[in-house]
């Protein structure tokens, strides 16, 4: 599966030489434009399909915006529901942090790239908060930069479809 995914987002121009600034701060001399190749509804759909295989979970969530998209593939993949984390409370309407139904459920958490994990971690957090056990991260890329610790030292497990390194390699 790893080398599937990676050729597919190779083949979807997702990787792309330069400089870079990463969410993380971090200085990069290529960056991962997950985002923009799923936008393809074949490539999405294979995603999502992957991201069903080896967790068993009743809800799938995603941190907005990025995120959401893979959210919403998993949850027609499997079957089963899906959960919006926002990244801030709005001060108007429904305030809350997760949309959709997560207290006492397995979630999944999936994340586009992962670097040093900060977005995802917020997301494990949130739905912590909000009675959702966090069964694993999911990520579509791990950069290998950091994220598989942070995710360790909250005692979830980070899995990723594909790692930068097997994409820099095709």
């Amino acid at each position: 599966m790893v080398k599937e995914i990676a050729e597919l987002l190779k083949d979807h121009g997702a990787i792309e030489i330069g400089d870079f600034v990463l969410a993380s701060g971090a200085r990069s001399s290529y960056y991962l434009d997950i985002k923009t190749a799923i936008t393809d509804p074949a490539l999405l759909r294979r995603i999502g399909e992957a991201f069903t295989e080896g967790f068993v979970f009743d809800v799938v969530a995603g941190v907005a915006v990025g995120a959401v998209p893979l959210a919403v593939a998993t949850s027609l993949a499997s079957g089963k529901p899906y959960a919006i984390i926002r990244k801030e409370q709005k001060d108007h309407g429904k305030s809350d942090l997760v949309i959709g139904d997560v207290k006492g459920k397995a979630v999944l958490l999936v994340e586009d790239v992962t670097t040093s994990g900060g977005s995802a971690l917020f997301g494990v957090r949130v739905l912590r908060d909000a009675g959702a056990r966090v069964v694993a991260v999911a990520s579509v890329v791990d950069r290998e930069s950091g994220a598989s610790d942070a995710f360790a030292h909250e005692g979830v497990p980070l899995v990723p479809l594909t790692t930068a390194s097997e994409m820099m390699n095709l």
